[in-house]
């Protein structure tokens, strides 16, 4: 998987690409109605966090805004930043460390919409750190010196796993994270090539399904009502096409309201977009769905991403959210 250093170095290399071409994969939306029907390419990643945007192109929601969406699958938002910054998609999705990085190297993003947050209830939410069933591990305390999977090293997952470590008392600075793709990480768990695991649905469910026990929900553990991922585009997006994100805006918002007030068919649309295994959807765990986002949460990631390393500073949020 591609490090957020080095998508981030090939974000720069796209942005100057670019600007030169002045190229945008969509229409001018100035005027909506000489185009009839404005394409909008978006890109995704095939996670339960993005249920909110399959059901409410399924609704009409997109449509009654103008707009027909094209969803492009990637594998995570540190892939997605230079997408956007290139022009090559309209929107991304992305957790918000990653496009905190981004915004302290100076690429020019803006967020349009919040996307998925934690419940804020422990041992009840849609990510926790895992481990076998005879592990002698019994909190994140016990993770000091432990060898502890991550989708992907430098983010918000190690992020948070380091601040619920420190939150139990624990020092993160021994911990000895390895990168894994979320398929993965289970079968590197049974196989003791790890100690512990970090996971989101539908992988945690199927973990507790296994006999696999949650020692520690790092998301509720960072911070009370954490936004983890967010909707954005680039600022030159924003500024030459501000009647485009003001209809995305809007379908998503109510793509947001829709999902957090169907839970169900959050999890029916689920299995048009992932390969979860249909006899798990009752037991998944949603996340939230928010209407805004979290901004003294993200203070704390950024806060944090100064903490343990991956920046120097941290940047103006003012500067990143709409």
């Amino acid at each position: 998987m591609t490090t957020i250093r080095a998508a981030l170095a090939a974000a720069a290399v796209l942005l100057l690409a670019a600007c030169g071409s002045g190229q945008s994969p969509s229409s001018d939306a100035g005027d909506p109605a000489s185009a009839g029907v404005t394409p909008v390419k978006v890109s995704v990643i095939p996670i339960i966090d993005v249920a909110p945007i399959y059901l409410g192109d399924q609704q009409g929601f997109f449509a009654e805004e103008g707009l027909k969406l094209e969803l492009v699958s990637a594998q995570g938002g540190a892939a997605i930043v230079p997408a956007v910054v290139s022009g090559q998609v309209d929107f991304g999705f992305s957790n918000f460390t990653s496009l905190i990085i981004a915004r302290s190297k100076g690429l020019p993003l803006k967020v349009v919409a919040p996307g998925a947050a934690s419940t804020g209830v422990q041992d009840k939410d849609f990510g926790g750190v895992v481990v076998k069933a005879g592990s002698p591990l019994k909190s994140a305390k016990d993770l000091a010196g432990k060898r502890v999977a991550v989708n992907t090293l430098n983010n918000i997952n190690d992020t948070t796993v380091r601040a619920a470590i420190r939150a139990a008392g624990g020092d993160p600075k021994n911990v000895n994270f390895t990168e894994l793709a979320f398929p993965d990480m289970l079968a590197a768990l049974d196989k003791g090539n790890v100690d512990a695991v970090q996971v989101v649905e539908p992988f945690l469910a199927t973990a507790k399904k296994n006999g696999d026990r949650v020692i520690a929900s790092n998301y509720v553990d960072t911070a009370p009502g954490l936004t983890i991922a967010g909707y954005f585009t680039s600022e030159q997006t924003a500024t030459s096409k501000p009647d485009l994100v003001k209809r995305f805006s809007a379908a998503m918002l109510k793509s947001l309201k829709y999902a957090t007030d169907n839970p169900d068919a959050v999890r029916k649309v689920l299995l048009t977009y992932t390969k979860i295994d249909p006899a798990l959807t009752d037991s998944l765990t949603l996340p939230t769905y928010p209407s805004e986002i979290n901004t003294k949460s993200l203070e704390t990631l950024s806060s944090l991403a100064v903490q343990d390393g991956l920046i120097e500073s941290a940047p103006d949020l003012s500067g990143l959210l709409p």
